[in-house]
């Protein structure tokens, strides 16, 4: 399945973009732009392009609900507009949270989903330095 990625505990998650239509639905899907949501469970948080996310705290709340949400069975996706930028960040940001090295999280995840994923230097810093909170 397209944009689909192995976590560390071999969780799968989908990455895409928000206007695109998936192949098959999800269970849940966690937005991070403007744009449609879909009938299935979903929640957005505000992350500007090209940025991080606005509120840390909330972003790391709805990454780890999310993460949760995988292990315990349901078919999880992350999106924004152009599907790269913020939705590689944050598919790092879910390996992390799922045990990989905060160091390694933006080389994994441009091999795994995207080469261009992670587009901003401050958006891998961002990843790099979720290392403090991943131990929380």
């Amino acid at each position: 399945m397209a944009g689909v990625v192995e976590l560390p505990s071999g969780l799968r998650v989908r990455g895409r973009r928000l206007r695109d239509q998936p192949e098959t639905p999800a269970d849940y899907l966690l937005a991070l732009a403007e744009g449609p949501l879909p009938a299935w469970p979903h929640r957005r948080i505000v992350w500007p392009d090209f940025w991080v996310p606005r509120d840390r705290a909330d972003a790391i709340e709805a990454l780890r609900d999310a993460l949760q949400r995988a292990r315990d069975g349901a078919f999880v996706e992350v999106a924004c507009g152009g599907g790269r930028g913020r939705t590689g960040t944050a598919l790092a940001a879910l390996a992390v949270f799922d045990g990989m090295p905060a160091t390694e999280a933006v080389a994994w995840v441009r091999s795994a989903y995207h080469r261009s994923a992670v587009e901003m230097p401050w958006q891998a810093r961002w990843v790099r330095n979720l290392a403090v909170d991943a131990r929380a």
